[in-house]
């Protein structure tokens, strides 16, 4: 996804860029009840308690749930707490939320409820270790702001996509909204300052990319800005009575802009002092934070080495089946990665950079979507509608924003699930990298992934919605790359295979570039370099993700050894049960978790080994 391609744990796997964090004024008695089939009654009112905690916690989660409404409808005038004694609570809760798990325990729980006690657990000590860094944001961001993590870039386009208008009262609670944003910049500006005067500088290169977003948005007119179209539009579009641009636009003049400009100062201010150096190997207690974000990343031990060369291997691999079929294709000069680059360029593969290629680009990938749902039946007995819809990123977003990524649905079916593209450039999209692209965030990957939890929620509790381990979504996405190859997407369409392949390969490049940035002390132009030549993706793609790589460390490395590990579970259950095997009884093993960390799902498919075999 990249969801949105941020690390997620709790309150942040539905809300895309907008981090989870607590607030006050939501009382207790705005319970969610348990949906899912928890059949011990103390874990059941546990994880109600949870819920409850959470989604006060994070007004926004709330809302792209669709559960702001009726005893929680007083969410959908509030933003998270941006503060240090906000992120300070973020921490404590975890503690507060594993201690409580561990003093209820999991003996005498059936196999269900122990996989979610299990998976509930893991989330709340890896949040909590956080504690252990002063710096950064939530989900292993060590940058408050950066291109991509802040509420200048997040939380316009979330009031934009997922706050929903039907009402007069829904455009009140979005002006209330918009009134608290320019303090929640407020907030990340004063974080920021104080982690800059620390020696958490994000690096030189990043800032200015911040900067220019930052003035870009000041530089509009405040009544121009999207704050004030979006709701303008849509209460139009609803008939909902009243003039509502004239207060979100005296907000946006009156306290976003000045909040902005505060902003842009403490980061000018901070390319004083700020550096070329790439990594977080830089900043204060850097190889134990780089730990930790591994395993938030990958929700395994694995070290940075062993994730390094896991990266070299399957990359040499994979090389090894793309030049065999290159050359198939007439391409025969070069490395693989030269030949790739060639493919990259050739007119034939592009669609143009204007409105209409756009619009021509974003059908195609349409067309791939409908061209796999009659497969799907081959791969799950689930039977997932899994409504998707595909748009570009917003203009003002992209370029900070990742080349694609997905929201998942909101819980009570207001809102399909999003595919979001970056079509800043569509060179960065040659048309034979699509299908997988499309394979990986629609169907059968995150879209699928994530119905399972809106169209199934009477099957799972709602905690389990508010959970997106990195290696889980991304891994199962990447899987789905590779399903949708098994039932013969790539048929008749060598470069189409290529781009799967491709795809593939740039999941094991980012092994090795996030590792070498963070642990072995690349440079940002190393890390450019080698990425181009081993995947032969277009150098502004690259430099964008090596970017990424570099404000949000580990999380890059989810997306393989994610895939990796569900390969290797799929071939252990192949193994164990012969011609008992059913390729559909794992994927919905696997998807029927909700997600799950990597070691928590190893357990899984042992107990579904287990069950099969005796079936």
């Amino acid at each position: 996804m990249n969801t949105n391609r941020r690390q997620l744990l709790l309150g942040a796997a539905a809300v895309g860029a907008v981090a989870g964090l607590p607030l006050a004024g939501c009382g207790p008695q705005a319970a969610v009840a348990a949906k899912g089939p928890v059949a011990n009654a103390k874990l059941a009112a546990l994880l109600d308690s949870f819920v409850q905690e959470i989604l006060v916690g994070s007004p926004e989660t709330a809302t792209s749930l669709g559960l702001d409404k009726d005893a929680l409808a007083g969410l959908k005038s509030k933003l998270s707490d941006a503060s240090a004694a906000g992120r300070r609570k973020v921490v404590d809760d975890y503690k507060s939320r594993a201690t409580r798990l561990k003093e209820l325990g999991p003996k005498g729980l059936n196999e269900h409820d122990t996989t979610l006690y299990d998976t509930v657990l893991a989330s709340q000590e890896m949040g909590a270790a956080g504690g252990a860094f002063s710096y950064g944001g939530d989900y292993a961001n060590p940058y408050v702001i950066s291109q991509q993590n802040g509420a200048v870039g997040g939380l316009p386009e979330f009031l934009n996509s997922q706050h929903l208008i039907k009402s007069k009262a829904d455009v009140d609670a979005y002006i209330a909204r918009t009134e608290a944003l320019g303090g929640v910049i407020d907030q990340e500006t004063e974080r920021f300052k104080t982690d800059v005067a620390a020696g958490v500088v994000p690096p030189s290169f990043i800032l200015p990319n911040l900067l220019g977003q930052l003035k870009g948005f000041r530089a509009q007119q405040a009544g121009e800005t999207g704050l004030v179209k979006s709701v303008v539009d849509r209460a139009k579009a609803g008939n909902i009575a009243g003039d509502f641009a004239a207060p979100v636009t005296a907000l946006v003049s009156d306290k976003i802009f000045p909040a902005i400009d505060r902003q842009i100062a403490a980061v000018e201010e901070a390319m004083k002092s700020a550096n070329a150096d790439a990594g977080v190997w830089k900043l204060p207690q850097g190889d134990a934070y780089y730990g930790w974000a591994l395993q938030m990343g990958t929700t395994t031990t694995m070290t940075a080495e062993q994730i390094h060369q896991m990266g070299l291997e399957q990359g040499k691999a994979i090389d090894a089946e793309m030049d065999t079929l290159l050359k198939g294709e007439g391409y025969t000069t070069g490395t693989v990665g030269e030949r790739v680059t060639a493919l990259t360029k050739d007119p034939r593969q592009l669609f143009a950079n204007t409105d209409a290629g756009k619009a021509e680009l974003i059908a195609y990938l349409n067309g791939n979507i409908d061209k796999i749902r009659p497969h799907m039946a081959q791969l799950s007995k689930l039977g997932l509608k899994a409504a998707v819809e595909v748009k570009a990123v917003p203009k003002d977003i992209q370029d900070g924003a990742a080349l694609g990524y997905m929201n998942f649905a909101s819980l009570d079916g207001s809102r399909p699930a999003i595919y979001y593209v970056n079509l800043k450039d569509t060179g960065n999209w040659p048309r034979y990298s699509l299908t997988s692209l499309s394979m990986h965030e629609a169907i059968p990957g995150h879209a699928w992934q994530g119905a399972y939890l809106s169209e199934k929620h009477d099957l799972v509790h709602p905690i389990s919605s508010l959970m997106g381990f990195n290696a889980f979504v991304e891994g199962w996405a990447l899987y789905a790359e590779q399903m949708a190859a098994q039932v013969g997407m790539y048929e008749g369409d060598a470069l189409g295979r290529v781009g799967y392949l491709q795809a593939l390969r740039f999941r094991a490049a980012r092994l090795v570039v996030d590792t070498g940035l963070h642990a072995k002390k690349w440079t940002r132009d190393q890390a450019i370099q080698w990425m181009a030549e081993a995947t032969g993706r277009a150098i502004p793609a690259v430099t964008s993700e090596v970017d990424r790589y570099c404000a949000s460390p580990g999380q890059a490395c989810g997306y393989k050894v994610g895939h990796t590990e569900i390969v290797r579970l799929r071939e252990k259950a192949k193994a164990a049960l012969g011609a008992k095997f059913d390729i559909r009884d794992f994927n919905d093993t696997v998807v029927a978790t909700g997600g799950t960390p990597l070691t928590v799902l190893g357990t899984v498919v042992d107990r579904y080994i287990a069950g099969a075999q005796k079936a």
